[in-house]
């Protein structure tokens, strides 16, 4: 069943409705803030016409408050009308219920309360005319704050109108008390003129806030409106019977008319300004909410605009995208058809991506073309060589005879006895030399890497790519190793040209630079001056290497593995290298102790064997694994040839030590040939070594870069090449004897290595006619002591010029050699001398 194809048209069109989609939703988000902006326009403008309404209603029960007041105050004499008219009350009526459906419910029910309190203050047991003034003041400052609910910013109406309308309530709540106080007697005259002094103080507080926060026009329109002779006269009765304790007698003397009449006019000056502030307000707000609504329909428009030029140029773009798309999909079915019978595909239009893929198919159908001609000439060039191949096959058949025949004629010669002169060696001797041919082969191959990663590191200068070329020179470096111990384990030696002493700082950090995880290596106090031994320094190098890639391998990985050393009385050295591990049983230390002591001439061996032999771990997953042990292994062999004492040993603290003794035999006197060490201030934190000086500055024992490495050959002093022996003859030595190189005589460990001398002239030989070696110690005549002299700048400089030179000299010398020594090894050799592979392949 044919699967279904997914559709260019489709993944555009879905994008065309996503684009639109998203530009709906941008322009919707302003759609929406528009809208509820006109929403609360809407409000303002519902809140502003409600306004108007109420302070109306305020006004009018103001004015029946003061009235009734009045009438209360002056003992209830005369007719009702006296308080309130028939007119006035049924205005009162009238704006009541013409403002009481739009009023809040609390406002209603006060609004419901007006002609209980005005029953009550018309009859006899009423109360006072304080009880008729609070029963309407209630009401009056709700329809006020009905009227202020209206918000704005500091300087416009809203802000002013809240109080000024305090305002116009406290001026007529003080015309109502003071006329109350003309017209009583008594202690009701004494409360109704205080209760009017704390009206018209408040009446200033308002006023003040109104000056405040009114702006400049709404403080002209209320100085300019009240104003006038009645105003003056007003403020004059308010300071003369308001603003101050008024005797009865001053009450008495003062007709209320005067006062009513001035208060009167004053008062409705400000309601004026009041109702002007608040239409004026109106009138603002609904400015506002036709802008808020022209704003919602152009945003609309606007977004409807977008989403049409969206669709449009989407639409468009997907035509002009599938239309080509579609020409290039039926051109290239037909000339996959048929490629060199159909015509090439045609695109019209614009020259772009798809016309450059239609040129590609029209390419690759000339292509295709082209090769079905010369698949046509192939057929033919096939034929024949299909006949060459019959003659080939022949003449292999008969170089194949030969072979046999010379194969059999081989084993014939094998299979005579040879003489006993020739039979040197056994199988297992020869195992041995194999094992060593092969371990100097791998070194060399390694040495010849070293050489071309140094030679790319020399030329390269991006980071990222020198960080790697360091990280597989490392890596070569520590194969290089495993290869030298290869050798150590089957008895050999690698050929060392070092002779001059060497400085242990640079040993030890040489043996830190040839672990996987050197950088959790720290050199601690070392003895100052000390000097290796130059045929030592290889072993001692990887002896340390074997017990710190142990330490590392088998310590927390955030933990560092300490290396220090000291100077014994004998004046032997010894080096600890201390981790921070679980540590070892004691058995198991023994057994590791026994075979640092005596190795196993077989090898090392799984714990648990009768000779058996474990590494410095001891884990239990590796229990009975043959490859245990390997490492400590060539530790005790390493030791061995140079009679280094080595011991592990359980910490207090936790972990295990390991110490070595460098005898004084590999210890050398004097200065190494080129150094530029000196002494340095006492390493912090070695408190397990005496505070000694270090050969070299902290930071530099302490790096983790890798030190440098010596150009070494690597070879045998004697190996001899394998020696074919009858299959039937037994072993030249017993299966569990030592493991030796044959041609090498037995010499004490102490003695015997890289230091042996070279054969003399006229030496004695062995049978085989290798130079037969004498062990014996080797002198080594101390150095005179250096004599510190003054440093003469001068002379420092031309040393340091001179230096320089010669270094460069130097450098490019040993390119020159590197690149000999590479040529040389390509050549053919014999499997025992160190060859390469491509030597066994010639």
């Amino acid at each position: 069943m044919r699967e279904r194809t997914a559709r260019v048209r489709n993944r555009l069109t879905a994008s065309v409705a996503v684009a639109a989609l998203a530009v709906l939703g941008a322009g919707a988000f302003g759609v929406v803030d528009a809208s509820r902006e006109l929403t609360g326009d809407r409000r303002l403008v519902a809140l502003a016409e409600d306004a108007g309404p109420a302070l109306a209603l305020a006004h009018v029960l103001a004015d029946e408050r003061d009235a009734m007041t009045r009438y209360v105050a002056a003992g209830r004499s005369g007719a009702p009308e006296a308080g309130l008219s028939d007119a006035q009350r049924a205005e009162v009526q009238r704006r009541i219920e013409e403002y009481r459906p739009a009023a809040p419910a609390s406002l209603r029910r006060l609004l419901d309360a007006i002609p209980e309190a005005r029953t009550q203050a018309l009859a006899a047991d009423g109360g006072d005319a304080l009880a008729a003034f609070a029963a309407y003041t209630t009401t009056v400052r709700e329809l006020h704050a009905v009227a202020d609910t209206v918000e704005g910013p500091a300087g416009s109406g809203p802000a002013a109108l809240l109080p000024l309308g305090r305002a116009v309530e406290e001026a007529s709540a003080t015309r109502a008390l003071l006329l109350g106080a003309l017209a009583a007697h008594g202690t009701q005259q004494s409360a109704l003129a205080a209760a009017a002094q704390r009206s018209a103080q408040r009446e200033r507080d308002a006023l003040d806030d109104f000056r405040r926060l009114a702006g400049t026009g709404a403080r002209e329109r209320f100085t300019g409106t009240v104003t006038g002779p009645g105003v003056t006269a007003a403020d004059g009765h308010l300071a003369r019977l308001a603003r101050s304790q008024p005797s009865a007698a001053d009450l008495a003397d003062q007709p209320p008319g005067p006062v009513r009449t001035a208060l009167t006019d004053r008062v409705e000056r400000m309601r004026q300004v009041e109702s002007g502030l608040a239409a004026q307000e109106k009138r603002r707000l609904e400015g506002l909410r036709d802008d808020a609504r022209a704003d919602v329909e152009l945003r609309g428009g606007a977004s409807a605009l977008c989403l049409l030029i969206a669709l449009g140029a989407g639409l468009r773009t997907t035509r002009s995208v599938t239309r080509p798309l579609d020409t290039l999909r039926l051109g290239a079915r037909r000339v996959c058809a048929d490629p060199a019978a159909e015509q090439p595909v045609a695109l019209t239009g614009r020259d772009d991506e798809i016309a450059e893929i239609v040129r590609a198919v029209n390419v690759l159908r000339e292509t295709a073309h082209r090769q079905r001609e010369r698949i046509a000439v192939l057929e033919g060039e096939r034929t024949r060589l299909v006949t060459s191949r019959q003659i080939i096959a022949e003449e292999r058949e008969a170089l194949r005879d030969r072979h046999q025949q010379l194969s059999e004629r081989l084993a014939e010669e094998l299979a005579e006895p040879e003489p006993a002169a020739v039979r040197t060696d056994g199988p297992a001797d020869r195992a041995h030399g194999l094992l060593v041919g092969l371990s100097l082969r791998t070194l060399g191959l390694v040495e010849r890497q070293l050489a071309v990663i140094e030679g790319l590191e020399a030329h390269e200068t991006d980071p990222e790519r020198l960080e790697t070329l360091f990280t597989l020179d490392h890596l070569a470096t520590r194969m290089r190793r495993n290869s030298e111990n290869l050798l150590a384990i089957a008895g050999a030696e690698s050929g060392s040209a070092r002779t001059a002493p060497v400085p242990l700082l640079d040993v030890l950090r040489a043996s830190a630079g040839e672990i996987e995880r050197y950088q959790r290596v720290r050199i601690q106090s070392l003895p100052p001056h000390a000097l290796l031994a130059g045929y030592a320094s290889d072993d001692v190098s990887h002896l340390v290497a074997e017990l710190l890639e142990n330490a590392t391998a088998f310590s927390p990985a955030d933990s560092h593995v300490q290396l220090s050393g000291w100077t014994l009385e004998t004046g032997e050295i010894v080096l600890s290298v201390q981790d921070e591990g679980i540590g070892i049983t004691a058995d198991r230390l023994g057994e590791l102790n026994a075979l640092l002591a005596d190795p196993d001439p077989e090898g090392p061996r799984a714990p648990g064997a009768p000779t058996g032999r474990a590494d410095l771990a001891g884990h239990p997953e590796q229990q009975g694994d043959p490859g245990r042990g390997l490492g400590l292994y060539v530790v005790a062999r390493l030791a061995g040839r140079h009679g280094v004492r080595v011991q592990l040993r359980e910490q207090m603290t936790g972990g295990t030590a390991a110490l070595v003794v460098l005898p004084l035999p590999v210890l050398a006197d004097g200065s190494p040939t080129v150094t530029g060490l000196a002494d340095t201030p006492l390493v912090p934190g070695a408190a397990a070594a005496p505070r000694i000086h270090l050969p070299g500055s902290i930071a530099e024992a302490n790096s983790h870069a890798l030190p440098g490495r010596p150009q070494r050959t690597a070879d045998v002093r004697a190996i001899p090449s394998p020696v074919p022996v009858h299959p039937a003859d037994p072993p030249a030595g017993p299966a569990g004897g030592p493991i030796r190189v044959t041609g090498l005589p037995a010499a004490p460990a102490a003695v015997m290595g890289r230091h042996a001398r070279p054969p003399e002239a006229g030496a004695p030989v062995v049978g085989n006619g290798l130079p037969k070696r004498t062990p014996k110690a080797v002198p080594h005549q101390p150095a005179p002591p250096p004599v510190r002299k003054s440093v003469d700048a001068e002379a420092l400089r031309r040393k340091l010029s001179g230096f320089q030179r010669g270094a460069t000299e130097g450098r490019r010398v040993a390119e020159a050699e590197a690149a000999g020594r590479i040529t040389d090894r390509n050549q053919a050799g014999l499997p025992a001398t160190g060859g390469t592979v491509e030597e066994a392949r010639g």
